[in-house]
């Protein structure tokens, strides 16, 4: 049993390397994640170093053909329980194992950004929140595992917070995407507000046209954190106030973008630090979350994404249980070593 429970944690020199990474990476999730509890804090940053360098090695590569093929390499060394040697690899094959995650999330991630690799033309809504299925909503459903959330209503309201995250990060980058030759907001909607999306990539400019279709998208990742909120109130109570965290501060850059007449060409919208505390400082108090969406179905663009979660109930051998109860003794066993040390 005690060679299991090393098997279900992460070194501690892995967790510093990731930790560092997603102190860089990202500062907001950064400042959120410090909310979360010891055991969850630990998985979601080796989830999220994981998917931070995966996006690196896509964006900041020569041939994102070849390091695609590397990275689905990797991933698969990973999920055979044979990590590469590197800190990042390592920790990630102790979350799969200790939460289950199922191939075809981390997998869905990496389609995404082959997706971009590829140039890929988004022409309608439906083929955006295809996007944002993979590259954030992926994300949310094993932000959603770590945290022992496996229930598919709760599942669907976390892919729709990823989702929504995405919505307002295109929103925000329009400009330097276009200037990068890549185009995120919907075809057709440009069309519709009389902005020719070749015409526009070849020179970004904003318009008061061009800020009608990015107020349009802001309005939908709207939606979507609000229907999140109900999943939100279904994750354990001391998880609650990160994710919510998160999810106050993503939705602060769409609010700041509207003050801004939704210009994202001319200029990159930031939330100062002053805000960021603002919005985090209001998260312990906050009301009890609204439940009435929880019921409402998964988005049909990420219904694949949810339906690849097994109850661990179903999973084979009962494996489930033997990892928490491990898990629950290694805890323990920390805990007492750590009475001990103050006595």
């Amino acid at each position: 049993m005690q060679a299991r429970c090393a098997e279900m944690q992460i070194s501690e020199g892995d967790l510093r390397a990731c930790r560092g990474l997603l102190k860089n990476g990202s500062r907001s999730f950064y400042v959120a994640s410090h909310l979360m509890p010891q055991p969850w804090r630990d998985s979601a940053c080796a989830l999220y170093a994981f998917c931070r360098v995966a996006d690196d090695v896509i964006d900041e590569g020569d041939d994102p053909a070849s390091a695609l093929v590397g990275l689905n390499r990797r991933l698969d060394a990973i999920y055979r329980g044979a990590p590469e040697d590197t800190a990042v690899d390592r920790a990630m094959a102790v979350v799969v194992r200790r939460h289950q995650l199922p191939r075809e999330l981390p997998g869905a991630l990496l389609e995404g950004f082959a997706w971009d690799a590829q140039a890929r033309s988004y022409d309608d809504l439906s083929s955006v929140l295809d996007y944002g299925a993979r590259v954030a909503g992926s994300v949310g459903a094993m932000m959603a595992l770590v945290m022992g959330v496996r229930d598919p209503h709760a599942l669907a309201r976390a892919a729709d917070l990823g989702v929504a995250m995405q919505l307002t990060n295109i929103a925000r980058d329009v400009g330097e995407d276009a200037h990068a030759g890549r185009l995120y907001l919907p075809r057709d909607w440009l069309r519709e507000a009389g902005v020719d999306p070749s015409e526009f990539l070849r020179e970004p400019r904003f318009s008061p046209e061009l800020a009608g279709v990015v107020r349009r998208l802001l309005e939908h990742a709207e939606l979507l954190y609000r229907r999140a909120d109900s999943g939100i109130a279904q994750l354990p109570r001391s998880c609650r106030a990160g994710i919510y965290a998160a999810r106050l501060l993503y939705a602060r850059i769409g609010h700041e973008l509207l003050k801004r007449d939704c210009d994202s060409v001319s200029r990159r919208t930031v939330v100062a630090a002053g805000a960021k505390l603002g919005q985090v400082v209001r998260v312990p108090g906050m009301l009890l979350l609204d439940q009435a969406g929880l019921s409402q179905p998964a988005l049909q663009e990420t219904r694949y994404l949810v339906d690849s979660v097994v109850p661990i109930a179903e999973s084979a051998g009962g494996t489930g249980i033997a990892w928490v109860l491990d898990l629950f003794e290694e805890l323990e066993r920390r805990d007492r070593s750590g009475r001990q040390a103050t006595l």
